[in-house]
């Protein structure tokens, strides 16, 4: 028995295809979480309703000539999660790393940004030669925010600063600080501001 079975509970599965976990390439993890979620909650949804449209969808892409069905995906369920941050992100991280020993690839279906903790974490030496991108208005590179150093707010800067990754890109920013600012072009977390994402345009971007 590993993290994997005590920490997370089967729930619908994803695009209605399930290999076994032993056969499978491809491992999807729910995380229904967003206890640090300010301006708008309701992200803890998403997996749930991720996977229910995911039955109502083709499964064959035009654009890559794949079939959903010809893969080898296992979704293990939903994270057990908490109100308690570290907890949750302890919990998985040592999911992912089960996940990534045994020579899969974790798909993670949030719940909010903070998680990506807990992912990168559980990557271990992994994640040093990780890229990180990430399509967000704001850059979530506070130091704090209303009280919290571990929150969506901040979750970017906690990566540059306890995992760090190979690298960061930020894609769409358009609401920033100055704080912010100052930050990433001293920790030399690349940014793409909105306006520059639509001048440049998407095959531009692709090639960052």
């Amino acid at each position: 028995m590993g993290y994997k079975d005590v920490f997370v509970s089967q729930t619908n599965v994803f695009s209605g295809f399930q290999s076994s976990y032993e056969e499978a390439d491809y491992v999807i993890l729910g995380v229904p979480f967003d206890v640090t979620s300010t301006f708008r909650t309701g992200a803890r949804f998403a997996p749930n309703a991720i996977r229910e449209a995911s039955l109502n969808i083709e499964t064959y892409s035009f654009r890559t000539a794949l079939d959903v069905e010809d893969l080898q995906l296992h979704d293990l369920g939903d994270l057990h999660v908490s109100t308690d941050v570290n907890k949750t992100l302890e919990k998985l991280s040592l999911v992912i790393e089960e996940v990534k020993v045994n020579g899969k690839i974790p798909v993670v279906i949030g719940g909010e940004h903070t998680l990506t903790l807990g992912v990168l974490k559980g990557l271990g030496d992994k994640a040093l030669k990780t890229a990180v991108v990430s399509f967000d208005a704001h850059l979530d590179l506070r130091d704090e925010f209303m009280g919290l150093r571990l929150s969506h707010t901040t979750f970017m800067r906690r990566a540059k600063e306890l995992v760090k990754p190979a690298r960061i890109i930020e894609v769409g920013t358009r609401a920033v600080c100055k704080e912010e600012l100052e930050y990433a072009k001293k920790a030399g977390i690349e940014f793409i501001s909105a306006r520059e994402m639509r001048a440049a345009g998407k095959e531009a971007i692709i090639k960052l």
